[in-house]
């Protein structure tokens, strides 16, 4: 489970279409499905379901309290030469602001995780082990990309079925609340 903001459907088309020859030429690469692309706030790991319900009221609050914040991706980069990802851009001091309201309702809450300093990014892939070249050179490709800014209008506690499986990972919404804050 994790606490996220995602990008409207065309910003994530307009990364898409830059990645479009790195996705030709590297099928090998396990690429994220572009609808579950999102930016993490805080990884909340394995929860049980009664952890939930104490989450939703104070995350609505947090969210109709504030205004959406002006986003962008932007770049690219790789962790380890293993896990491909674009940058974010746009108002990064209001994200870590968020961010930190947000792990501070999970503590509030009494859910404890691994409160990891904030690195904005957006994961789009993973190499298999010893096939590292095509992470650093797709984000070497993507260095000079600059996506249109774009409002992130809604905090989201997803969910994922990892481990419940073969196959990718998927994500799905438990709940989203809008940014209305002024």
């Amino acid at each position: 489970m994790f606490i996220a903001l995602a990008p409207p459907d065309d910003a994530k088309d307009e990364l898409a279409r830059e990645l479009r020859p790195a996705l030709e030429a590297y099928p090998s690469l396990r690429w994220n499905r572009i609808e579950d692309w999102h930016i993490t706030l805080a990884f909340l790991g394995e929860l049980p379901v009664d952890a939930v319900p104490p989450l939703r009221a104070p995350l609505a609050e947090l969210a109709a309290s504030r205004p959406p914040l002006e986003l962008g991706l932007s770049g690219g980069g790789h962790f380890d030469e293993r896990v491909l990802w674009s940058g974010v851009d746009g108002d990064v001091a209001g994200l870590r602001l968020l961010a930190a309201d947000v792990r501070a309702v999970v503590k509030a809450c009494g859910i404890p995780f691994e409160d990891r300093p904030l690195n904005p990014h957006l994961t789009l892939a993973r190499a298999r082990r010893g096939d590292t070249g095509p992470v650093t050179g797709t984000a070497a490709a993507l260095a000079g990309f600059t996506g249109r800014r774009w409002p992130a209008a809604r905090l989201h506690l997803v969910g994922s079925n990892f481990g419940r499986g073969p196959g990718p990972i998927r994500y799905r919404d438990i709940e989203s609340w809008a940014f209305t804050g002024r």
